[in-house]
This record gives C-alpha cells, structure tokens and sequence, in this order.
C-alpha cells in the first residue's frame, strides 16, 4: 500500500508546490454580498481553508496562492459571488506525489 495513504491532509497538502501567477485567479465578485450572507459556507467547504471572514473590516479575506483548484468555493457560494477560474497555463498547484 501506498505511504500517500497513511498521510494526514495536513502531511499531503505538504506535499505540494505552488507556481504563484501574479494574476488572482479567484477573487470575491462584491464584498456587499458577503456582508449579508450568514453561513459563510467558502470557510468551512474550501479544504486549504483559503477564505476567512474578517469581523473588523467586514470582509471576506482570500488567498488564492495557495488554491488546491478543487473549485469548491466556485460551487458552493449560494450567491455565485465567487469569480474562479484556472490559473494560467504552468501556474498554480504543481502536486508532487511519491
């Protein structure tokens, strides 16, 4: 059997590597939408736990750096409030199994 199996998410997301474009490939379409959504559900459905609601600023905080490109956050954002596309060719999650 595989070592891969015997990892915790943690050790496999450790696994990866990004080639970061400079060119957001995700981002929050209006933050005004977010503001009067109150399940939040892009924090608890993204697995690299990219998107974190900032109380002080009233914002949704992402980091597309270290997107997974699962497009989960695309999915289950219950207002389409979330602009998701693949990162340009060569750019983006490079995973590094073995």
């Amino acid at each position: 059997m595989s070592k891969l199996f015997n990892l915790s998410i943690e050790d496999k997301l450790a696994t990866t590597h990004f080639e970061i474009d400079s060119k957001p490939h995700i981002w929050i379409k209006d933050q005004e939408i977010c503001r009067k959504c109150n399940e939040k559900p892009c924090q608890i459905g993204c697995p690299a736990k990219l998107y974190e609601w900032n109380e002080d600023s009233r914002e949704m905080m992402y980091n597309y750096e270290g997107c997974l490109e699962c497009g989960t956050c695309l999915l289950i954002c219950p207002y389409e409030n979330i602009h998701w596309d693949y990162p340009a060719g060569g750019k983006g999650v490079v995973y590094r199994f073995g």
